[in-house]
């Protein structure tokens, strides 16, 4: 009898409920079953941060989001987009402190936005939502904070006056009085994708593969279990039952497929009116398909 080769992957993602599918895929044994020892490290400071590991070599393959990624390739990060991972586009919450004298978003101007890193979805998005506001990007001023508690302690002490992060997440901060949401703004694409580094899709291709069947069936399962998913998303996150169901019915997980070329011009496009790239590449060079 033929010995199954174990591979070892060593793959990131934000500790939120986008990625229950990958935890209870690995619970359940999923991947040790098809020769796959995967390593899984959260990241609480998010996409600017797993770019930087995807880059030094920490990791292999990442969840994130989909503008931070192609950002980060096309400003020489030697990896590829191999999957779309949640189809649905991102609601981000913009928030002040509970005790602001910010009541409108329109107030928010050229004020200090918190963002966990440079070239993170909340830096990013913090300039998607102000070009679309008729707002200069550039008058924004920026405070490194981390991650969502580096947030929280950046209002404590005034640091900061605005954070933009996923609404669901910081809702129980919302209710709690903590911060206080003046307003939200959709990604103009689907949320997160996975990547992986070059040399490992060219050493590693039937090991993705079978991580991309994977998951791919555990989100069709995640999303067919609509009782279970909801009880795994409250009690892991912390969330209300109904603030959990109205996440989950806004949100679709890829199941597989090409990633768009057109969806990644967009991306590309964008990055690129906001200078956050100073070139446009072909889209398909963003992009890798392990199946082909």
């Amino acid at each position: 009898m033929k010995t199954m080769e174990n591979t070892t992957l060593t793959i990131g993602g934000v500790p939120e409920h986008f990625n229950i599918p990958w935890y209870l895929a690995m619970e359940n044994g999923f991947f040790k079953q098809e020769g796959i020892n995967l390593n899984w490290i959260d990241y609480p400071g998010g996409t600017g941060a797993m770019t930087k590991d995807l880059r030094n070599g920490t990791l292999d393959v990442a969840v994130l989001l989909t503008e931070g990624i192609v950002a980060d390739i096309v400003n020489g990060n030697p990896s590829k987009i191999i999957q779309v991972y949640v189809d649905s586009p991102l609601l981000w919450g913009i928030h002040v402190p509970a005790q602001s004298s910010f009541q409108l978003v329109n107030e928010l101007a050229g004020k200090r936005y918190a963002i966990s890193r440079l070239g993170s979805g909340s830096h990013l998005m913090a300039f998607v939502d102000a070009t679309q506001r008729g707002w200069n990007p550039t008058d924004l001023e920026l405070i490194l904070i981390g991650d969502l508690n580096g947030a929280r302690t950046a209002f404590r002490e005034n640091k900061a006056d605005v954070f933009m992060w996923e609404k669901f997440m910081t809702k129980p901060l919302v209710d709690s009085g903590e911060f206080r949401r003046v307003g939200e703004t959709p990604t103009p694409w689907p949320c997160f994708v996975i990547a992986a580094r070059q040399e490992i899709i060219e050493q590693q291709a039937p090991a993705l593969q079978k991580l991309l069947k994977i998951i791919n069936q555990a989100t069709s399962d995640f999303m067919a279990n609509k009782e279970k998913s909801l009880a795994a998303i409250a009690e892991r996150f912390h969330l209300q039952p109904e603030d959990a169901a109205t996440w989950f019915a806004a949100t679709r997980w890829s199941t597989g497929g090409e990633v768009s070329p057109d969806m990644l011009q967009e991306v590309i496009a964008t990055l690129f009116n906001l200078r956050i790239i100073n070139q446009q590449p072909d889209p398909v060079s963003i992009k890798a398909d392990i199946f082909a």
